[in-house]
């Protein structure tokens, strides 16, 4: 996530970026008082969303946000003014919020969940990890034949892309049950339920398999788990210590996220 901050008060400009590195750490975070410093840094970094005070030296944020646009139309404008009566201009041109001075951390956090819900609505395949575990696929729920085959997969998106070989897989999943050979053979059909039923919704792009490993690909679907390890302020409010509370192997990351949570 790539930000920019433009604000011709020292003060205010301070104050914004540091309350974004308070909310997303990990965001590229790229801040400067002059309108033609911030157009220079879009061409070489792309930005996700911009945060412009309507009133700078040299050029309206209204026509910075113009510019902005022409060189990556889906960022997203937050305008920034001490003014209320710029907000009719600000939404006439399609500015995803609108912040008034002094800016909050409150305030920020309320814009950039509402930016990060937009991202979500356009993800075609989506998993929920809190409050339970699902995953769904144009707004409808993937359905499994065995509630282990839904499991198996739920522990592949925990690993978060790490390639998980069969044998870890079925002592997660069994516990302290031993590796026979019926044990392995009814693995294999939970194994097989889980990637026929994902074919069946159109959603086997997410697995990776080489042999004897299975992973998913993170980048191909949205999970809310996720955005809340990066930050998202959406994900954050709506952790509510319930990571996968119906599978015991879960017990832990929950616990993480909880300390992660404080």
């Amino acid at each position: 996530m790539n930000f920019l901050v433009i604000d011709d008060e020292p003060f205010q400009l301070e104050e914004l970026t540091g309350i974004l590195h308070r909310i997303q750490p990990q965001a590229q975070i790229f801040s400067y008082s002059w309108p033609d410093d911030a157009l220079e840094a879009a061409h070489v970094h792309p930005i996700d969303v911009a945060f412009l005070d309507i009133q700078t030296g040299g050029m309206s944020g209204l026509e910075l946000a113009s510019r902005l646009k022409k060189i990556k139309p889906d960022t997203h404008i937050i305008f920034v003014t001490g003014y209320s009566q710029y907000a009719v201009d600000a939404f006439a041109m399609h500015a995803t919020g609108y912040l008034l001075k002094p800016v909050t951390e409150q305030a920020v956090n309320r814009e950039l969940a509402f930016v990060f819900r937009n991202q979500i609505q356009t993800s075609r395949i989506t998993v929920r990890t809190f409050g339970g575990f699902d995953i769904y696929v144009d707004g409808q729920p993937v359905r499994f034949g065995r509630a282990k085959s839904k499991e198996l997969l739920a522990y592949l998106i925990d690993r978060r892309g790490l390639f998980v070989t069969t044998a870890e897989a079925y002592a997660v999943l069994f516990e302290d049950a031993q590796d026979t050979l019926s044990g392995k053979s009814y693995f294999r059909t939970i194994l097989h339920e889980m990637v026929n039923a994902l074919k069946k919704a159109h959603a086997e792009e997410i697995l990776i398999k080489t042999r004897n490993n299975y992973a998913v690909i993170p980048e191909k679907f949205d999970c809310d788990y996720y955005r809340f390890l990066q930050g998202d302020p959406a994900a954050i409010q709506a952790f509510q210590h319930d990571y996968m509370l119906s599978y015991s192997w879960a017990e832990m990351r929950n616990a993480e996220l909880c300390f992660h949570n404080q």
